[in-house]
């Protein structure tokens, strides 16, 4: 009996979950079915719109429409009513619009209507953002968060006139500052290659100087030093032939010339002026350095803008000739030096130090963290100057054959018009200037850790400690570059160029003057941050693009426009190099105070008078009559001359 209820009710239940399961899968079918007419009874969208990510005032910008061939005759797009007309191409629609105050645009497709409201950005917010990283640097003397708030300043802007409020905006601009623009900035294949490259210069650097290479040179250099005058020749010299980075430079030459200097009764203001003046000049200019990377990067962003037919390394090297005031301050230097005269300050410091019995320990109070310890070579290791020498070499004429090789055209070299010059400048000029670059820095690297580890001057956990060390030399420098890329790439959607440009125009400000403005605003802003490379950050994206564009619109010819390029080009580093030297806080300016042994206070008051004499000497008689377009050679007669009588007239025994 209970067996038989127990059947029974099983088969009921079973029959209930059959009916439960029929019924959920006919509602099922039911649903499915509705979904399919109700997909079938909307109209297919018939077009996909891009709309302008920015949108600036009086600026043309264009608006993309995605649609199927057939189509292309059914699509409007209206202003207030206005068509406007349409450029198509293989399902590709665009129309440019011109706005002046915020104006819904209307576009039409079977089946389809579409309206947006668009906010034009005001033409003059586009000069804020890096107006506000320039104020910034001025007021914090700090070039990162300068160059953040500036970029956080246009973000924001750029969302606020997209539709969201200012507090929304806010966020969504601080994250867009990671998320878009620094991956944007890191996606270029150029940007790469030279953050490559910096980081191998600098493992190379740390390596030849750990393995006693650059002693082994300054060894043999230290010799000739015999008497105050050879003394500091051969400081300066030393300056001048440790060319491929500035922190080597100072850190190697004052430390080991300090003791001989000491021996010499030369002053430690004068060593360390002498230092200090043989860092950035040098590295500014010479071909291959670790700052190489950076003005390569900075010139190409502005090259995008122009009409120049020519390479970012060639548009540099034609610009060296108006490097006037890194070129000057190694003339001027040697001028001291051979009519042994001293004026101002320095005077004193010299008299002080040939009068006194010994010349005593004064350290600087600041110190750069990180830099120094990278340099610093134990005192067993032997100086061997071929440790040096060889990678050395390797990455100038490793550099040349890279440049050769990828620019190689057997047409050219086979032209019978063209002379040798003309043929190596071709081929340098369609040469790929950062595959070069990488190929000589990694072979300079990898040369300079075998010569380590052959000699058993370092081993293998060591040399990579090395190299690693080098890449952290380099981390300040690459996080500068990405904000600045970044910062390019606002300013670009925003058009400061056109700002500039408009305001410079309505001023009436000639393009002959463009390099000595330029000049004296990257002086200033150098001098304020104490970063040579955080003012080309932040001047070359907005200059370069604003000085070709005036020069069109004051219809110079174009080799006189390329020769006011060249030379506004020529003009941002130069005063950034100038401003550098001037600041108390600037980094190379502290670290020639340490490995000197200098008072900083002094080393600053001693460099100063100096620095202007002839920075004020570049700017009147070299960069102002070169913009007019003086002989180069004349300027640089002119320059000379007065720096000389000024040694001459003001300068003591």
């Amino acid at each position: 009996m209970e067996f038989t209820k127990k059947r029974a009710y099983i088969y009921s239940s079973n029959q209930y979950g059959t009916i439960i399961i029929r019924t959920m899968q006919n509602r099922l079918k039911k649903f499915v079915l509705f979904l399919i007419i109700t997909c079938l009874a909307m109209p297919a969208k018939a077009i996909e719109v891009k709309w302008p990510t920015v949108v600036m005032q009086g600026i043309e910008t264009q608006i993309n429409i995605t649609h199927t061939p057939e189509e292309s005759d059914s699509i409007a797009i209206r202003i207030n009513g206005v068509a406007l007309p349409l450029v198509q191409s293989h399902g590709q629609s665009s129309a440019s619009i011109k706005l002046a105050d915020k104006t819904a645009i209307t576009i039409t497709a079977p089946g389809q209507t579409i309206v947006k409201e668009l906010d034009p950005i005001p033409l003059w917010v586009s000069i804020l953002p890096p107006l506000l990283a320039i104020l910034m640097a001025l007021i914090t003397k700090e070039v990162f968060s300068s160059l953040f708030i500036g970029l956080l300043l246009g973000t924001t802007v750029i969302f606020r006139y997209a539709g969201f409020n200012w507090f929304i905006a806010f966020f969504k601009g601080t994250f867009a500052i990671a998320d878009t623009y620094v991956i944007e900035a890191l996606m270029s294949t150029q940007h790469l290659s030279i953050i490559v490259f910096s980081m191998m210069i600098g493992g190379m650097v740390v390596l030849i100087t750990l393995n006693g290479g650059m002693k082994g040179i300054v060894n043999i250099l230290s010799r000739y030093a015999t008497t105050r005058r050879s003394g500091q020749m051969i400081t300066w010299l030393m300056g001048v032939l440790i060319f491929f980075d500035d922190y080597a430079n100072t850190l190697v030459v004052g430390n080991t010339m300090r003791p001989i200097t000491d021996r010499l009764k030369i002053s430690r203001e004068k060593l360390a002026y002498i230092v200090d003046s043989t860092t950035a000049p040098v590295a500014a200019i010479a071909f291959i350095t670790t700052w190489i990377g950076a003005e390569l990067s900075y010139i190409q962003e502005g090259l995008v803008h122009t009409q120049i037919d020519e390479s970012p390394y060639i548009v540099f090297l034609s610009s060296l000739k108006y490097s006037f005031y890194p070129i000057l301050t190694l003339v001027f230097m040697l001028m001291l030096i051979l009519m042994q005269r001293d004026f101002g300050l320095m005077w004193k410091k010299e008299k002080e130090a040939i009068t006194a019995d010994n010349i005593t320990e004064e350290k600087t109070t600041k110190r750069p963290p990180q830099v120094v310890k990278e340099f610093e070579v134990p005192e067993h290791i032997k100086g061997r100057w071929y440790n040096a020498a060889i990678p050395v070499g390797i990455v100038i004429f490793g550099t040349l054959g890279g440049l050769v090789y990828t620019g190689w055209d057997a047409t050219v070299w086979s032209d019978g018009s063209l002379s040798a010059v003309g043929k190596l400048s071709a081929t340098i000029g369609a040469a790929d200037t950062f595959k070069a670059l990488i190929w000589s820095s990694l072979t300079a690297m990898m040369v300079a850790m075998l010569l380590s580890l052959s000699q058993r001057i370092l081993n293998i956990q060591e040399s990579m400690e090395g190299i690693l060390n080098g890449f952290k030399t380099m981390f300040n420098a690459i996080i500068i570059l990405i904000l600045a890329w970044a910062m390019a790439t606002i300013t670009k959607e925003l058009h400061t160029a056109d700002f500039i440009t408009g305001s410079l125009s309505h001023m009436q400000v000639s393009p002959y003057v463009l390099p000595f403005i330029t000049f004296i605003f990257s002086a200033m802003i150098a001098f304020s941050t104490g970063s040579s490379w955080g003012t080309m950050a932040i001047i070359y994206p907005l200059i370069l693009p604003a000085a070709w564009k005036i020069g069109l619109d004051n219809g110079l010819a174009h080799d006189e426009l390329v020769m006011v390029f060249h030379n506004v080009v020529a003009s941002v580093l130069a005063g950034a190099v100038w401003g550098d030297h001037c600041s108390p806080i600037s980094d190379t300016t502290i670290l020639s105070s340490l490995s000197c042994s200098c008072n900083h206070i002094n080393h600053v008051q001693t460099q100063m008078p100096y620095a202007i004499t002839v920075g004020g000497t570049a700017l009147v008689a070299g960069v102002l009559p070169a913009g007019f377009g003086w002989p180069v050679w004349i300027s640089y007669l002119a320059s000379i001359a007065i720096l000389f009588l000024i040694i001459r007239y003001f300068g003591k025994k």
